[in-house]
């Protein structure tokens, strides 16, 4: 890999980190699955990074830790399932170029995982062109790409910068006025984010891709929340509706938390979390949800 690859792919990721406001990390494990529901059990709830808008928490997860988990699963690199690069020139209003900002960032995030190069490249030129576009790029400085790029192989170091990009961007955005378009991007990241993991089910049906599907219940909802003070704005309107009939979707599906007691080890220092996350969801009700995130999905790119 050249020095020059290195480079842009760092940039390629912290773009994509920015772009998504928002990081998460997670571990799942797998259970089996019978013939009509599929659970898996996971020994540590997935944790989600936090935002804060007028007042109110929400927990959204990371499309960054998504393409993670579906490279991981052994998925081949599939352009069909991005955005087309060549189309940010045709978003004219706030509300496409922030959703599309968000969907782009998790494209980015996915080529960028997959050493795909000059993908990167096109990506980033789109992030980069919403990104200046709504005013956002002005919320960070190089200083804070030098430091990412020196910190590449430090996991701890990048969480912290992705921390702090976030920080950046929710202070800009705040002191901006910008809450919607903060949403905006979560919420394209989100959609682009489900979009990815529900095709990889149809082709896989990989346990913890079909698990991570599950635990959206709660995501969609915490959307609809984040969105619905700016249902009166142009395009809103339709958006919220159609993640509203996402909603009733994933209120079927069952979600069981068991806890048990973690076991303190006092010599090496550490707690075990041995609770445990069942996510029971049906075929049936996994083809409806994929049908419907692309739905949406289509509905935002063009």
């Amino acid at each position: 890999m050249t020095t020059t690859y290195f480079n842009l792919k760092n940039q390629a990721l912290l773009f994509s980190f920015m772009a998504l406001v928002t990081f998460s990390c997670g571990d799942d494990a797998a259970k089996d699955e019978n013939s009509e529901n599929i659970e898996v059990e996971q020994k540590d709830p997935n944790k989600n990074q936090l935002l804060e808008l007028d007042g109110k928490v929400f927990s959204i997860p990371s499309p960054i830790q998504t393409a993670f988990l579906i490279k991981n699963s052994g998925m081949t690199y599939n352009k069909d399932v991005l955005n087309v690069p060549s189309k940010v020139t045709s978003y004219s209003t706030n509300f496409k170029k922030a959703v599309n900002l968000g969907i782009y960032g998790a494209d980015l995030g996915y080529v960028t995982l997959y050493d795909q190069t000059q993908d990167a490249i096109s990506f980033l030129t789109a992030v980069k062109t919403l990104g200046d576009d709504l005013g956002v790029s002005s919320a960070f400085d190089m200083e804070l790409v030098e430091r990412f790029e020196k910190n590449i192989g430090n996991q701890d170091s990048i969480l912290s910068l992705v921390s702090e990009a976030y920080k950046s961007s929710d202070r800009y955005l705040k002191g901006n006025d910008q809450n919607d378009i903060s949403a905006l991007i979560l919420a394209g990241g989100w959609i682009e984010s489900l979009y990815f993991t529900t095709n990889s089910a149809k082709l896989t049906s990989d346990k913890e891709i079909i698990n991570r599907i599950g635990e959206q219940k709660n995501t969609v909802y915490n959307l609809i929340q984040l969105l619905t003070p700016y249902y009166n704005k142009p395009d809103f309107a339709s958006l919220i509706d159609n993640l509203m009939e996402l909603n009733e979707l994933f209120e079927k599906v069952e979600i069981t938390y068991t806890f048990i007691k973690p076991t303190v080890d006092a010599a090496k220092k550490t707690t075990t979390i041995n609770s445990t996350t069942t996510v029971s969801i049906s075929n049936e009700l996994l083809g409806q949800i994929t049908e419907k995130i692309a739905k949406i999905r289509a509905e935002a790119i063009n």
